[in-house]
């Protein structure tokens, strides 16, 4: 039998992992999170945590080359 978590962040569903040999295979059910499709994590938590630090980097408002560009 497999074990399978969603992940959710921020009120988003980021995707699913799956258990396997090698630990959680992550699988984006989003566009925001293609970066770690595939990915291997060594438990859901990890995933989750991973996928939260990829929002959050582009949540910072030290990305400014939006604002650079337009000066």
């Amino acid at each position: 039998m497999s074990k399978a978590y969603v992940i959710e962040v921020f009120n988003r569903t980021a995707g699913i992992v799956v258990g396997d040999e090698r630990g959680f295979r992550f699988f984006s059910s989003e566009r925001a999170f293609d970066s770690l499709e595939g990915g291997h994590f060594g438990s859901a938590r990890a995933a989750e945590r991973a996928a939260r630090a990829l929002i959050e980097a582009r949540r910072r408002p030290d990305n400014r080359t939006a604002f650079t560009a337009a000066f």
